[in-house]
């Protein structure tokens, strides 16, 4: 029996222009979340440091989420003509209305991953 390839969920094509369903569509792709969470904590990165950081990312996707999210203006590419070119990549200032958002699911990240605050799946606690 072949191996299916698992593929990311798309929203339907009737609600890509709906700005949620857009928003969500960005966001939810692979390695985005984590690609922005890198640039905020530790601000403007090259390729080559931002492949380093985020561990074992491909060259292909890292470019294709790069190309992404400077094509929907979320970030910046600067590019210095050096030998070699040096090419530099930056949170665009709409990025930041992010923050509370990111700031909390780090929170519950650390509290739900980190440490000893590990919950056992399915077991939410009671309010």
């Amino acid at each position: 029996m072949a191996k299916r390839k698992l593929t990311h969920p798309t929203p339907p094509a009737d609600n890509l222009h709906e700005p949620l369903a857009r928003l969500l569509k960005i966001l939810s792709s692979p390695w985005t979340m984590l690609l922005l969470h890198r640039l905020h904590i530790e601000g403007p990165r090259r390729f080559g440091e931002l492949k380093r950081r985020l561990g074992s990312i491909s060259t292909k996707t890292l470019t294709e989420r790069l190309r992404m999210l400077e094509a929907e203006g979320w970030l910046t590419r600067h590019y210095e003509p050096t030998v070699p070119p040096q090419v530099t990549y930056t949170l665009a200032d709409r990025v930041l209305e992010l923050d509370p958002v990111m700031i909390e699911l780090d929170r519950i990240a650390e509290r739900w991953y980190g440490g000893g605050g590990q919950q056992p799946a399915g077991k939410a606690k009671s309010r």
